[in-house]
């Protein structure tokens, strides 16, 4: 489904090709592209296009770095739509709920809008009118090569009810799966020469983390007590996937030899919901968190990690991709400290031998419904993805300034470089393209695409990518069922209860039924058997 996985791209970078488009391909014709499409589109008025995006804004200190690339970013827009292009942000704070506040304000103060189906919310937004329907023909004469570019199904699997409703980010290549990245110097020095395979494994590296390092670190992980690795722990041995964008838990789903018979994952895999509570109980007596985890609010686990001073980073393969790299970060202290210092990530799934790949739909882009200039805001959008000038301003900055190209075409930070002054932030997780992407010859490449590699022989499909589940009778249920998870996950995850594990975990399935679980699970399956069952 996605292009230029692992083994394409390490032979494009061995040649110095990353970034540069076939003949073949839309962008290699971009420009004749735009010049038939848009020859009678009037672009007479010169608008602002309002791009909203969750994040926290660049610092003051940045500030110089991104207005000088949106300065040249916006030349370049005005000279082929008469646009710029302005970012709105979503601070992390409470972001969902005020990114959907957002939408549903419908004042035509945004235009352009970052969205997902498993973390932002794009089909409940899209159900409630806060996203403009897109026609094909509305597309492939305002967004001609993006259009161009993404296959049949892909538009598919954006479309309700016959109407599109947004454009996938379906042609750049990341893994999101989680799992634990961990010291994998620390795993071989525990005797675990192939680092940490197993969750028993795990269990051996914290416990000689904790009595060798222990007294050196914050903490084996400075946890803020909000991670909840139940569902990871029994993925990890179950072949089982979530419906993703429920709820905050990966309550709702099926078993990958039967996807479409519905169950909730704490209900059907009682005894690894015990055997994970008694494990996590024994973490806490390792201890592997702070005394206070359920109130340790002021914690940065990652860049503690990044610095040496934790052993566990809680996240997905994506941000490993950073920790393993010595250059990627400036912060990445540890290999500064310790030559020898090395990361490894254990991830949901390797136990049972699967991953799921990322789904089209894990980045979007949606245009407004009160945007006051939809056209204009598919053309700023099918620039951005598709015209290299755009593209490498928008998500690289001023070369020469945030970075530059190396003899093999790969993309470094020159020596005046400064995070904190000559960086810059977009936050454009819904239209990257890997036809334009500029490798970063801060990554480790070989320990990546060796994890690419193992991924590629053993991901199968998310099976639910057709799905769009209608909550209208059972959201109130959703809502307190969500509750009740994420009421019982924060002891059963850090070993905090008094009860025996098999009471606990007792409680917590009694409280989901109260909760309406079961009507959950009737209706999904209702609207599964309407959807695959035809």
């Amino acid at each position: 489904m996605k292009k230029l996985l692992s083994i394409v791209l390490a032979i494009a970078m061995v040649l110095g090709l990353c970034g540069i488009a076939s003949a073949e391909s839309p962008v290699a014709k971009a420009a004749d592209t735009w010049a038939e499409k848009w020859a009678d589109v009037d672009t007479s008025e010169h608008v602002v296009i309002n791009y909203m995006t969750t994040g926290d804004a660049p610092s003051a200190a940045n500030a110089g770095a991104q207005d000088e690339m949106l300065a040249e970013l916006n030349k370049i827009l005005t000279e082929k739509v008469n646009a710029e292009i302005n970012i709105v942000w979503i601070s992390w704070t409470d972001y969902l709920a005020n990114y959907n506040l957002r939408i549903a304000a419908m004042d035509g103060a945004i235009d352009l809008i970052g969205s997902s189906t498993d973390w932002l919310d794009a089909w409940p937004n899209a159900k409630r009118g806060g996203f403009l329907e897109l026609s094909t023909e509305m597309l492939e004469k305002y967004a001609p090569v993006t259009y161009a570019s993404v296959p049949k199904d892909h538009w598919d699997v954006c479309t309700y009810e016959g109407n599109i409703y947004f454009i996938p980010e379906d042609n750049y290549s990341q893994w999101t799966n989680h799992g634990f990245a961990y010291r994998l110097d620390w795993a071989k020095e525990a005797g675990l020469a192939n680092g940490c395979q197993t969750w028993d494994d795990l269990t051996t590296y914290v416990k000689y983390v904790k009595a060798t390092y222990g007294d050196k670190l914050i903490a084996l992980w400075d946890t803020d007590g909000t991670a909840y690795p139940a569902s990871g722990y029994i993925t990890s041995f179950a072949k089982w996937r979530s419906i993703d964008g429920l709820a905050s838990g990966a309550l709702w789903g099926g078993y990958l030899d039967d996807p479409y018979t519905i169950n909730c994952l704490y209900l059907v895999e009682t005894d690894k919901l015990v055997e994970y509570a008694k494990l996590m109980k024994e973490w806490d007596e390792i201890g592997v968190w702070p005394t206070d985890v359920l109130s340790n609010t002021g914690a940065d686990n990652r860049d503690e990690f990044r610095k040496g001073k934790v052993a566990l980073e809680q996240h997905h393969t994506n941000t490993w991709t950073s920790l393993v790299s010595p250059k990627a970060d400036s912060n990445n202290t540890m290999y500064v400290d310790n030559p020898n210092a090395d990361v490894g990530f254990y991830y949901w799934g390797k136990e049972a031998g699967y991953v799921t790949r990322d789904l089209v739909t894990h980045g979007v882009a949606a245009v407004s419904a009160a945007s006051k200039n939809p056209e204009r805001t598919l053309m700023v959008y099918d620039l951005l993805r598709n015209d290299k000038a755009c593209y490498n301003l928008f998500n690289y900055g001023i070369e020469g300034r945030s970075y530059a190209i190396d003899e093999n075409g790969m993309r470094y930070t020159p020596d005046t470089y400064s995070a904190d002054k000559d960086g810059i932030s977009t936050n454009w997780w819904w239209g990257r393209n890997d036809d334009l992407e500029i490798p970063s010859a801060a990554m480790n490449w070989d320990a990546i695409n060796a994890l690419y590699e193992e991924y590629d022989k053993i991901a199968v499909m998310y099976p639910y990518e057709a799905f769009v589940f209608d909550n209208t009778n059972v959201q109130s249920y959703i809502n307190q069922c969500n509750e009740i998870y994420n009421t019982y996950m924060k002891y059963l995850c850090f070993g905090q209860y008094s009860e025996t594990p098999e009471e606990k975990v007792a409680e917590f399935q009694e409280a989901l039924k109260a909760a309406g679980v079961d009507e959950v699970t009737a209706e999904l399956q209702a609207q599964i058997d309407a959807t695959y069952k035809k």
